[in-house]
């Protein structure tokens, strides 16, 4: 499955987003409207990048269809994390740093 759609980061956390925090041991729920607004607070502020800005870079770098997506606060600063199945099957977990967009690590599973 492709996501062709811009979605905000709100709509994506509210559907696909599993956070987690380094500060909290426990794993919050997608649908926890405190998480859901600090995404969305972090991205008006400029700390993450809008999630369709990360789409295009994590597309233009790793061909397939994108299955999942993280995002992390991990020492201070949001991580994406992306899974995609190449044309071949294969997964790949893609880490892309909120912020910048660089993609940090491309891991295959």
């Amino acid at each position: 499955m492709r996501l062709h759609h811009p979605f905000t980061v709100a709509r994506i956390a509210l559907l696909l987003v599993t956070f987690a925090s380094t500060a909290a041991p426990t794993v919050a729920r997608d649908d926890d409207p405190k998480r859901r607004d600090a995404v969305r607070r972090a991205v008006e502020a400029g700390e993450v990048l809008p999630l369709s800005q990360i789409l295009e870079r994590v597309r233009g770098k790793v061909p397939g269809d994108i299955t999942g997506i993280e995002i992390n606060r991990e020492e201070g600063r949001w991580l994406y994390e992306f899974r995609v199945i190449d044309r071949g099957g294969r997964v790949r977990e893609v880490h892309v740093d909120a912020r910048s967009g660089n993609i940090e690590q491309i891991e295959e599973k």
